[in-house]
């Protein structure tokens, strides 16, 4: 490997949303250190936490339409049957969900976990509790997707945190993503939660360490897919 690509790998590169934030962490730094020298050092090593918190490094998807790949780096806090929220409009059933909760320490860049077309995005106002309980999915601020993709629809709900107020959301209804594609981003500690149609099957345990448009989080089953369009 050459100099360079080692630097290019080292220095990741950062979200342009994440510049005003290091600005001001910075700046208040620097004032900060005219009233005493070690609050300056600690305001640098909180500006570097920033930085380093809307890193968007790159990703190596896995190219198979029968994966579903995580959407956020993160824990896997949840796997099992959970009826999506109203505003998806998925209906009323329970559909496989699988969450993946970000700390202040993962990069909260998000992707898109198949390939497809955006149908709906609904946001929904709503509380701040933290991310990793179960009822957040039903309480908390978040902003839904529909991706019709191979497999039918899948639900990827963004939910912010105790810590996060702001959910951004880069698509738009219509519009096609790849897998492993950024759709969007939440700042400073939050969940994102996919529902899964019936034929996906978790490929992943609570509590394992999962990456951002590589760990694939569940896969379709072929038969039962052929089994579907044989009754359809």
């Amino acid at each position: 490997m050459s100099l360079t690509d080692t630097i290019r790998k080292t220095l990741v590169p950062v979200r342009p949303e994440g510049y005003p934030f290091i600005a001001a962490f910075l700046a208040a730094s620097v004032l900060l250190g005219f009233v005493w020298s070690g609050l300056f050092w600690i305001g640098l090593a909180l500006t570097a936490w920033c930085a380093y918190f809307f890193r968007d490094p790159d990703r190596y998807v896995p190219v198979d339409d029968g994966l579903v790949i995580s959407p956020a780096d993160g824990e896997v806090s949840a796997v099992g049957p959970a009826v999506p929220p109203e505003e998806l409009m998925l209906g009323t059933d329970p559909m496989l969900r699988i969450s993946v909760f970000m700390d202040v320490f993962s990069c909260h860049v998000n992707r898109a976990p198949m390939r497809g077309r955006i149908s709906r995005i609904a946001y929904t106002p709503g509380k701040f509790l933290n991310a990793d309980l179960d009822k957040a999915s039903r309480e908390n601020e978040r902003n839904g997707l529909v991706i019709d993709g191979p497999h039918g629809s899948i639900g990827c709900v963004q939910i912010a945190g105790l810590v996060a107020r702001r959910i951004l959301c880069w698509a738009e209804e219509g519009e096609a993503l790849m897998a492993g594609e950024r759709f969007g981003m939440i700042r400073f500690g939050s969940r994102v939660d996919v529902y899964l149609p019936e034929g996906a099957v978790p490929r992943v345990a609570t509590g394992q360490t999962a990456i951002s448009g590589e760990t694939v989080l569940a896969v379709f089953d072929e038969r039962q897919d052929a089994a579907h369009a044989v009754r359809r």
